[in-house]
């Protein structure tokens, strides 16, 4: 009789257990709003090795980053199951596809808008006649990472890396951007020097996994350099929780990070790398000194800058201009903005940096903010 209720308890224990026992929960997958790769980006928790993971998938994968501690990779769908049930892993997201930021319309206005407090008397965009003052220090000893080659860099632009199997820029919008943010004629930080990194093809667009590869290799040039180093990032999609990982371990590793708030005219917050937190995501305004009808707002915005009609440097020759508008045009700014104040003041933490560009900004000067947006143009001095 004690043998037969200790086995009753044992099987009662035991058949307990089986009930209790909760089904292995599988982790959600964030899905990307729109065109993906068909890859996965997967983040493998801090401490987790991920070359374990590596040799266990059955494709290599097609990228593999310290900056997250995370892969790019094709996997079935007994892989990706395994994957979501695996406590090494901290999230799975879609790799999607993403482009740059930019409107084409058809100098610059910009320049001097942000070296003074009050609005232009002019509201000629395509005028080349404005006046810009600067310290002559203009972004000497600083890299500031794009796409570009052109007459504007005298020499003070390098090819980096593509991750779209590019040597130059078939698009024009990378040579514009960097003759905003550097360029001799066009340029906030007329003396920073430009480094290429090629994410985007010749159509202006790329995977989110080809921007986390840009992003790493920037982190690692950054670390092996020593100089104080901006990334413009003139370009995003839908929300990526892993791209904006990646900005977060970039700024982390401080390198001051420039994003487009988007040309949706819609809440930025919606948007990556638009929204990841440590970046200094910009807004555009028009030379009338109002919101540009395409600007992305919201809290995530943290300053605007010149974005409507901007003539900056182009490709087909090493004097070729265009005028565009887009978030992408204001980005440069900024990022310019942030390379002369490093060579002017001295290098400072990204959030230093961040906090230092929104004291100088003029205040509420700009029309057409919706609530809950700051009112912050940025401003040299």
């Amino acid at each position: 009789m004690r043998f037969f209720n200790s086995l009753v308890a044992l099987l009662t224990a035991s058949l307990a257990g089986v009930a209790l026992a909760a089904p292995t929960s599988l982790k959600s997958i964030e899905k990307f709003d729109g065109e993906t790769t068909g890859k996965y980006i997967v983040k493998f928790k801090a401490g987790v090795s991920r070359r374990k993971w590596v040799n266990k998938l059955k494709a290599t994968p097609s990228a593999e980053w310290d900056i997250i501690n995370g892969i790019a990779a094709d996997v079935d769908d007994d892989e990706l199951t395994e994957l979501r049930a695996s406590g090494d892993v901290e999230s799975i997201a879609e790799d999607g596809i993403v482009h740059i930021w930019a409107t084409q319309t058809n100098a610059p206005w910009g320049l001097q808008r942000i070296s003074q407090a009050g609005r232009l008397s002019s509201t000629n965009t395509a005028g080349l006649n404005y006046n810009f003052t600067y310290d002559d220090t203009a972004g000497a000893g600083v890299d500031i990472y794009i796409l570009v080659t052109h007459s504007q860099f005298g020499g003070r632009a390098r090819w980096g890396t593509s991750f779209v199997g590019g040597t130059t820029d078939g698009h024009g919008h990378g040579t514009h951007v960097a003759g905003t943010a550097a360029g001799s004629q066009f340029g906030v930080a007329k003396r920073a020097n430009i480094v290429s990194v090629q994410v985007l093809n010749s159509s202006g667009s790329g995977s989110t996994s080809g921007i986390i590869s840009g992003l790493n290799w920037v982190l690692t040039q950054a670390r092996a350099s020593g100089r104080p180093s901006v990334a413009s990032l003139s370009l995003g999609g839908s929300a990526s929780t892993s791209l904006d990982n990646a900005v977060a371990s970039l700024t982390a590793g401080g390198v001051h990070v420039v994003v487009a708030a988007g040309n949706s005219n819609a809440n930025a917050a919606s948007y990556s790398p638009a929204r990841a937190p440590s970046a200094i995501t910009v807004g555009s305004s028009t030379i009338a000194d109002a919101r540009s009808s395409f600007s992305n707002y919201g809290a995530v915005v943290d300053v605007f800058a010149p974005g409507s009609n901007v003539i900056s440097s182009w490709i087909g020759s090493n004097t070729a201009t265009n005028s565009i508008s887009g978030t992408s045009m204001a980005t440069p700014h900024v990022a310019g903005l942030a390379a002369y104040l490093l060579s002017k003041e001295g290098s400072v933490s990204p959030a230093v940096l961040e906090a230092r560009i929104k004291t100088l900004s003029t205040k509420n000067a700009l029309t057409g903010i919706p609530s809950g947006t700051v009112n912050n143009l940025i401003r040299l001095t």
